[in-house]
């Protein structure tokens, strides 16, 4: 991890210097609102990277919720629920192309080749799909769900992407990714790299507990989503776990939900969770609450206010999709075609 930690620091240093040279894929599946994690974990990273100029590629990863019945009976409602809070957020479709899988057909055309680059074994041992596994609340294991990572892979490469923000926890993806492009230009590539090995660009953002005390997810139902009135944030965060200890301090080791409140107001503060500990001092858990949800209402008025404006004008969404989706569709086709070549299937 400490080497990973020190190829992401030294590949921020690369991209302040020359932040046209990169190519970045990200995204997102459509299974819910995204919530306060989401933003401080990776929305507000790829905004940024935007904004400096990075080339961004965001997926909405429709294909990998199919196995869900629950989502997908309102797949639509989700997507578009999803573009929004992209939109809300600063992800601007001038300069991010965001596309969805089912849009692009030539990149999942990718995904039988790279099927063929990867053991069953391999699939079966990799820590993140025995995740989503148990998470899935699935009484059997479909085939798409098995193979995520390879479909992942295909994201990633179809587009040549050569950095991918992730957290600790998706190395093992972002692996499996880098075992494709290896083996594929190995035995295809006839002494070139058809594809990058893209590397992990690691979050620096600290985890976001929700309201019940765990990592803060959109399956347990413990988030405060973005799109959520300033009614529904201060209900979420008046339930939320706190401990007994009336003197609010910082210490994410011995109080981790009442350190993970001072952090969620600290970030909307632009302050460090001492200096808001030291504001609330010994008022206790009511006033920590009310300073977070305080703080958090303030910061996200203008993203709300943003969401409700391109909420009301649902044609903006979908050609945002169908511009996206033909962007991307492009360099698929050609990223295709050069597959082909390279292992002789032209035709």
């Amino acid at each position: 991890m400490s080497a990973a930690r020190a190829r992401s620091a030294a590949l921020e240093e690369r991209i302040l210097g020359d932040p046209g040279s990169f190519r970045v894929l990200t995204g997102d599946r459509p299974t819910g609102r995204l919530h306060l994690g989401h933003y401080f974990g990776t929305l507000h990273n790829r905004v940024r990277l935007q904004d400096l100029g990075v080339e961004m590629f965001v997926v909405v990863a429709d294909y990998q919720v199919l196995t869900d019945r629950d989502v997908a009976d309102n797949l639509a409602g989700h997507v578009e629920d999803l573009v929004l809070d992209y939109l809300a957020v600063g992800v601007d479709p001038a300069r991010s192309t965001i596309f969805t899988h089912s849009a692009v057909p030539a990149l999942n055309q990718l995904m039988l080749p790279f099927l063929s680059l990867v053991s069953v074994a391999e699939l079966n041992r990799n820590p993140t799909v025995k995740d989503e596994i148990t998470h899935s609340r699935q009484s059997a294991v479909s085939g798409l769900m098995f193979t995520y990572p390879v479909h992942q892979a295909a994201d990633i490469l179809f587009c040549k992407a050569d950095l991918v923000p992730v957290g600790q926890d998706q190395l093992p993806h972002l692996e499996v990714t880098r075992t494709v492009a290896r083996r594929f230009n190995d035995r295809y590539g006839n002494g070139a790299a058809v594809f990058p090995q893209p590397d992990a660009l690691l979050s620096s953002a600290p985890l976001l507990l929700g309201t019940d005390g765990r990592k803060m997810s959109k399956s347990r139902g413990n988030a405060v989503p973005l799109a959520a009135d300033a009614d529904e944030t201060a209900r979420l965060l008046k339930g939320a776990r706190t401990d007994s200890e009336r003197h609010i301090f910082y210490d994410p080791a011995t109080r981790p939900e009442v350190s993970s409140l001072l952090l969620l107001a600290a970030l909307c503060q632009k302050r460090t969770p001492g200096q808001v500990a030291e504001d609330i001092g010994s008022a206790g858990s009511a006033a920590l609450k009310k300073t977070v949800t305080e703080s958090v209402n303030e910061y996200l008025a203008p993203i709300r206010a943003r969401r409700t404006a391109y909420a009301q004008d649902r044609a903006f969404v979908r050609r945002t999709l169908r511009e996206g989706g033909e962007r991307a569709t492009a360099v698929a086709e050609a990223t295709l075609a050069e597959v082909r070549t390279a292992m002789n299937s032209q035709y």
